[in-house]
């Protein structure tokens, strides 16, 4: 995978195979070093046949100025991608689909007395807990236009979204949809018209599943409640996200509150 960066070196003077250099700093990484000496000092200490396994195949590992010279040469783009990709293989398919949680953090110790800390959006696979994907936001905008700049680096097929309530907009559902996936978004009073609809259900009448789980010296308790969603509950003017048929508009207000009526006595009888 790594044969496939980029070199940024000249032809002359290379001692050492590009894969080699990238893998070291990686696995030192991955060990806890936080600079180039420390990179440096982690490869000098392993021997002759890990320093093969890495693809570095002089008796001497490369100093720190190698490694800082080659490594803020490299396209961090392709680099990113490259991993990317390999990560996604070691992603795991629950009950025949993939699971994937997009969130945006800042990069924590990162800000400067000048410059603000990166903002990064990351894709976590549930399942593994591996991040197959992440993106930085651009300067002046939001998470929203990243994920959605995130989403088109993978394949949705059979895969499901989950996401927080500011990403709850219909551009991201199209995107996700017309890539073949699926999602699971939280409703917040951002989607307001959506938010009132949803909550006009008869939750009080549909029954619910409650999770226990114990650990890190704490009780979670998680209440979940599904019910399948009327077609008076509208999301997108393209049908994406909604249970109705796409070409179907939305119901007027009369309409939707017989609508709404007519729901609550089937789901009373189904209770019932």
């Amino acid at each position: 995978m790594l044969e496939r960066v980029p070199d940024p070196r000249g032809r002359r003077g290379r001692r050492h195979r590009l894969a080699g250099i990238v893998a070291a700093a990686m696995c030192a990484v991955l060990a806890g070093s936080r600079s180039f000496a420390a990179i440096a000092q982690w490869a000098a200490d392993l021997d002759a046949a890990d320093l093969q396994r890495l693809g570095l195949t002089r008796a001497k590992s490369p100093d720190a100025s190698t490694f800082r010279r080659t490594l803020s040469r490299l396209d961090a783009a392709v680099l990113d991608a490259l991993v990317n990709a390999y990560l996604w293989t070691r992603t795991s398919v629950q009950d025949g689909r993939r699971v994937i949680a997009i969130d945006g953090k800042a990069l924590r110790g990162a800000r400067t007395a000048t410059q603000a800390a990166p903002h990064l959006v990351a894709a976590l696979d549930h399942a593994t807990g591996v991040i197959v994907g992440q993106l930085a936001t651009a300067a002046k905008s939001n998470e929203i236009p990243a994920v959605r700049d995130l989403l088109k680096t993978f394949d949705l097929t059979g895969v499901v979204v989950t996401v927080d309530a500011m990403h709850t907009q219909t551009d991201t559902v199209e995107a996700i949809v017309g890539d073949g996936g699926d999602y699971v978004f939280t409703v917040k009073a951002n989607q307001p018209t959506l938010y009132a609809a949803c909550k006009s259900l008869p939750w009080r009448m549909i029954r619910r599943y409650i999770s226990i789980q114990k650990g890190h010296g704490r009780r979670a308790c998680r209440t979940i409640k599904v019910v399948t969603a009327p077609a008076w509950i509208t999301f997108t003017p393209s049908g994406a996200g909604r249970t109705g048929p796409p070409d179907r508009d939305p119901a007027p207000p009369e309409k939707a509150r017989q609508e709404q009526e007519n729901h609550r006595d089937r789901l009373r009888d189904h209770v019932g």
